[in-house]
């Protein structure tokens, strides 16, 4: 295994069946961006683009993910980010971090998919209460 420092990128439309190291295919139409894992290990490594998912920017000479990509359901384990054709490594997170992240990410999907609150059920009309001058000059009367 050989751990990458720099990654080049392609814009795509469909993902290749067969996907060469060191290329990070981004294809727009379908809001996904894949790589072969960075660490060197073959597996690939698919990184949805959404408000809640990863989001990519392209300056029109280099491309970045954000947030970090952790692999944790690869046995590599492998936690980087993608930084303007860099790889830049993370440090290994433990369990517990690893479980926090993934809380963090099921809370921000739930907000964010979560049904807008509707506008509570009005009452059936109630007539005004009279004013108080309106009450006074109906004893006056």
């Amino acid at each position: 295994m050989s751990r990458r420092d720099s990654i080049r990128y392609e814009f795509v439309e469909y993902v290749p069946d067969t996907l060469e190291e060191g290329v990070l295919y981004v294809s727009v139409r379908f809001a996904t961006a894949s790589h072969k894992c960075a660490c060197g290990c073959d597996s690939e490594v698919v990184t949805p683009l959404s408000r809640t998912d990863w989001r990519l920017t392209y300056d029109g000479e280099s491309v970045s993910l954000y947030p970090s990509i952790g692999n944790w359901s690869l046995p590599c384990q492998s936690h980087y980010w993608i930084e303007q054709n860099r790889v830049r490594w993370a440090p290994q997170w433990s369990r517990s971090e690893i479980d926090a992240g993934r809380r963090a990410d099921r809370r921000a999907k739930a907000e964010h998919f979560s049904p807008l609150p509707t506008a509570p059920d009005r009452k059936e009309a109630q007539p005004a209460k009279p004013s108080l001058w309106r009450r006074i000059t109906r004893l006056w009367s």
